[in-house]
């Protein structure tokens, strides 16, 4: 392990950290072809353990002077297993200049991005589904996942507009649960459902749209009627659900309420309606 520590912040391998978004990250511009599937940024110590318990390929670390022996265990568990990584420590000073903010979780580490699994791998052996559905707020989408990980869900499938879960506010919320529940993105226009909603129907899956809808029934009276698998779809706050979705899924469900409110937050719903598939 090489551990600079920094005299200017003109060293190449910083550019990950500084004057990159998240998107050019996710396509690897000017990354060169070791990095053909892109890059992500991970911030916080529990994060970044959770990455590596996952076997994301860490690129670098970039830490604050004052926090390299907090983070010591970390980093020397970085070097036992991948010795080829370099770990860049920096002034206070420096490393907000480079970041534009303050970090007070810790280290940031630059990881390769692992190339995402087939819908066919996330969904062998899993019998709860969570699809997300246009979900754009990094951290609704970390909550969601977060939530996923603590209640039991076997698998995540996200819509083609989602928002990143690797992306690194998404997956700070989260707190590294990303890297915990098999998840991929599914291939399909960005009405997806007409197309994907038969072939999970065909794997034994019922599929339940949660949309505010005459006829829906609540989500707790049908859970013992599904026949064991079951995938729930939660869409964007705001439109909802696509109409293609509710129409293509076999119910449409609801959580009851009082007090005339008609709906949550899309994060404090799903960790509801994670909550109830556990029966």
């Amino acid at each position: 392990m090489t551990v600079v520590r920094m005299k200017d912040l003109s060293d190449g391998g910083l550019r990950l950290y500084s004057g990159m978004t998240d998107g050019q990250l996710k396509r690897g511009e000017g990354l060169g072809p070791g990095l053909g599937n892109g890059a992500f940024i991970a911030e916080s110590l529990r994060v970044i353990e959770r990455a590596l318990d996952a076997g994301v390929r860490p690129i670098s670390l970039f830490v604050e002077e004052h926090w390299f022996e907090h983070e010591r265990p970390v980093i020397e568990r970085v070097e036992a297993d991948y010795p080829e990584t370099t770990v860049y420590v920096a002034s206070n000073g420096q490393f907000r200049e480079l970041t534009g903010y303050e970090v007070t979780r810790g280290a940031l580490a630059a990881f390769e991005r692992p190339p995402l699994p087939g819908m066919d791998e996330v969904l062998e052996g899993a019998r709860r589904v969570a699809i997300l559905e246009d979900v754009a707020n990094y951290a609704n989408m970390g909550s969601l996942f977060r939530s996923a990980a603590a209640l039991g869900i076997d698998a995540v499938l996200v819509s083609p507009s989602c928002h990143d879960p690797f992306y690194r506010r998404c997956a700070r919320v989260s707190m590294g649960a990303v890297f915990q529940v098999p998840w991929t993105r599914i291939d399909a226009p960005r009405e997806w459902a007409p197309s994907t909603v038969p072939i999970l129907r065909d794997r034994g899956f019922t599929v339940m749209a949660m949309a505010l809808r005459d006829g829906a029934v609540p989500l707790d009276a049908c859970i013992g009627q599904t026949g064991g698998r079951v995938a729930l779809v939660l869409g964007t706050e705001g439109d909802g659900l696509f109409e293609s979705t509710i129409e293509a899924c076999d119910r449409t469900v609801i959580i009851p309420m009082a007090h005339e409110v008609d709906s949550l937050n899309v994060a404090v719903a799903g960790a509801i309606a994670f909550w109830e598939l556990r029966r």
